[in-house]
């Protein structure tokens, strides 16, 4: 302690040129230091409390010697070392610039997209760790501070509310929208699901949105899905927009759609006399009891392809297998045997282990619920060894076959259950692939009847640039398909789209008396209409484009394509939409109420397809 008192400061010792000097004598208040670079002759006096004299020495008399900061070193307790003295602890700075900040809003915001996002409970707020780690987050100077959980919940119903409000404004900019619907059950609830679909006239890209998933109480009835489905729609605006609602084939779908399709116009209206008509007021009654049923709209209706298809690859396929004698016995000992060998793995983890040793992969095992779970199952034991596979005497011969000649079926199953880039102008030439590389011509024709013979889906294929005419063999089918588009594009433009600009409805009211004798003798204008319909044709056919954004050199077959491609060919979008909700509607929060389950889920499905800006 005696050489600490004497010797020289605390101040001198942490000075990061100490190394330079050397003590020699303490006089009162100063100490007197011997410079080493000077060779120990030249002895200097400094304060212990400052090093300004030593340092002023070094840059006077040592400016060209280039000074090197001492290395701290020696242990921290030790006083005699000039090592010793720790460097100071170095604070958090939460005090960044305002740049690097965010709001106390934006945090919340953040906050919410990642619980929806992760389909994280809402009870993530309140856990002390996520709180901690919000905590370190600077906002405007101060540290961040997660909301409480009524808070929380309070803002997820305000962004839900702005983005239905931002999806209506999307939808009512849209022309032409398709829809898909089902009906989900889980945990003992039902859930009737529906999504909308439509090509953006501007980039012309699929885009897609989750219009419900509501709680669906009572049996499914056709009437009860007419009704809630017209309610659905109704709410967005949607009804005189829907080109097609896409289902799957449950006869309570089919009925709905057919029950309360809108009744055609009657062009005898004007032929009908008119007079004075008398009745009862017990059917005026009756009539009113019924017009909550005769209000009920729905669209047209549009079969799921990719569960007609998978019918086709599971119960026709499966039935001429079993009606086959010489076929018969040989399937169903492989599928026995595979079936007992899917049990065996999933229920045994010794099996499991000899399994993954074997193939170093898991089995598949098939789900009703998924198309073609079936074929990727057998196809997996496929690839198995035929050493190991004979130790169990399974028909290997029989399950390559198998594969190989249902391949086109799960290519094309697979083909129709896309969404992004998928179009219902995709199904026919689908069809006419799959049926060069099947045998079962019969079942597919007898399956897509109403597909094959549809107009519609006929002008959808000849509109997507990937396909035009090319899909088509025949010549005779070519020029069909040719005039048909011709036809289309020949109609005349809607009323609202004849307007010129600069032409206001009052000149057009004006002139309504002439109005139809103007439109008999416009015999220009139609030479015009025809001449630009053929010309755009046979350019569009020319050309070698096969991109979508291609149709905005055609703005007539743009017009129909928008219209005829806004379907999807399956209604798998719905399908993944509950996918999402099975993550979601776990059983650890069975206490979620189910319009917090569904704004939660609509949330997360319109957050990935981006038509809204909400929590971004």
């Amino acid at each position: 302690m005696a050489a600490v008192e004497d010797g020289p400061g605390m101040c001198f010792l942490s000075w990061k040129y100490s190394h330079y000097f050397s003590f020699v004598l303490e006089k009162d208040r100063n100490i007197v230091m011997n410079c080493t670079l000077c060779g120990g002759s030249k002895t200097l006096s400094t304060s212990k409390t400052s090093n300004s004299n030593l340092m002023k020495h070094l840059q006077k008399q040592h400016a060209s010697t280039n000074l090197v900061e001492k290395e701290p070193e020696g242990n921290v307790g030790d006083s005699s070392s000039v090592d010793a003295i720790p460097a100071k602890q170095r604070k958090l700075d939460f005090g960044q610039p305002a740049a690097q900040s965010i709001t106390q809003p934006q945090l919340h915001r953040l906050i919410a997209r990642y619980v929806v996002e992760d389909m994280k409970p809402i009870s993530t707020v309140e856990s002390h760790a996520f709180r901690q780690l919000i905590s370190h987050i600077p906002v405007r100077g101060r540290a961040g501070k997660a909301p409480s959980r009524k808070t929380f919940s309070t803002f997820l119903d305000q962004e839900y509310a702005n983005m239905e409000s931002e999806l209506k404004n999307t939808l009512d900019m849209v022309e032409y929208i398709s829809t898909t619907a089902d009906i989900w059950t889980v945990h003992n609830k039902s859930f009737l699901g529906v999504t909308a679909h439509w090509i953006n006239a501007q980039n012309m890209k699929r885009e897609k949105a989750a219009l419900a998933c509501r709680r669906f109480m009572g049996r499914h009835t056709y009437d009860s899905i007419a009704s809630e489905l017209d309610n659905i729609n109704s709410s967005h605006g949607l009804s005189f927009k829907i080109t097609s609602t896409v289902t799957d084939n449950g006869s309570n779908f089919v009925k709905a759609f057919k029950v309360y399709q809108p009744a055609p116009e009657s062009d005898d209206s004007e032929s009908e006399e008119d007079g004075v008509t008398f009745v009862s007021i017990g059917d005026v009654l009756q009539n009113a009891a019924d017009d909550a049923d005769d209000a009920i709209s729905l669209p047209p209706h549009q079969r799921c392809a990719s569960h007609t298809m998978n019918l086709i690859s599971c119960t026709d396929v499966e039935k001429w297998l079993l009606s086959e004698a010489a076929t018969k016995t040989i399937y169903r000992s492989a599928t026995t045997k595979c079936a007992g060998l899917w049990n065996k793995a999933s229920r045994s983890t010794v099996a499991a282990e000899i399994v993954d040793d074997i193939i170093a992969k898991k089995l598949l095992v098939p789900c009703t619920t998924r198309w073609n779970s079936f074929y990727y199952a057998l196809e997996r034991i496929s690839k198995i060894p035929l050493v190991e596979l004979n130790t169990i005497v399974i028909h290997t011969t029989c399950i390559r076959e198998y594969c190989a000649v249902m391949k086109p079926l799960t290519v094309a199953l697979d083909i129709l259950q896309g969404e992004d880039h998928c179009f219902y102008g995709t199904l026919l030439p689908t069809l006419e692939s799959l049926m060069t590389k099947t045998l079962a011509i019969k079942n597919v024709k007898t399956r897509f009847a109403h597909v094959l013979g549809s107009e519609d889906a006929l002008l959808a294929a000849v509109t997507l640039p990937k396909f035009k005419l090319r899909w088509l063999h025949d010549q005779a089918r070519k020029d069909l398909a040719k005039a048909r588009l011709l036809v289309e594009c020949r109609k005349p433009l809607p009323e609202q789209d004849q307007l010129q600009p600069g032409t206001s409805a009052t000149n057009t009211t004006q002139h309504a008396g002439s109005s139809k004798e103007d439109e008999f003798f416009s015999f220009e204008e139609n030479e015009d209409i025809y001449a630009t319909a053929e010309g755009e044709v046979a350019e569009y056919l020319k050309s070698g484009a096969t991109g979508l954004d291609s149709l905005n050199h055609f703005p007539m077959i743009k017009k129909l394509s928008l219209k005829l491609n806004a379907a999807t060919p399956s209604c798998a979008p719905v399908e993944r939409l509950f996918s999402l909700g099975n993550l979601i509607l776990t059983p650890k929060r069975n206490k979620l109420t189910d319009h917090k389950f569904e704004k939660l889920l609509l949330l997360r499905y319109n957050l990935t397809s981006k038509v809204t800006s909400n929590l971004k």
